[in-house]
């Protein structure tokens, strides 16, 4: 018996194309955001980032 018939028969079939169409829309939401042209500030300053010899960043601290 294969596990598709088992969730065919169940009845919870439903839950897996649900989840997947979630899935796929928060993958499209974060690639959407990722590519905003308001955005490619904030992407190319972070790129600068381990080059910036004049505003040098320091490691974050562990909150222990």
């Amino acid at each position: 018996m294969k596990l598709s018939d088992i969730m065919a028969n169940a009845g919870l079939s439903i839950y897996a194309e649900v989840a997947l169409v979630l899935f796929m829309l928060a993958f499209l939401g974060i690639v959407w955001w990722v590519l905003r042209r308001a955005n490619t500030v904030r992407w190319k300053s972070a790129a600068q980032m381990p080059l910036d010899d004049v505003h040098p960043q320091q490691p974050r601290k562990g909150e222990d």
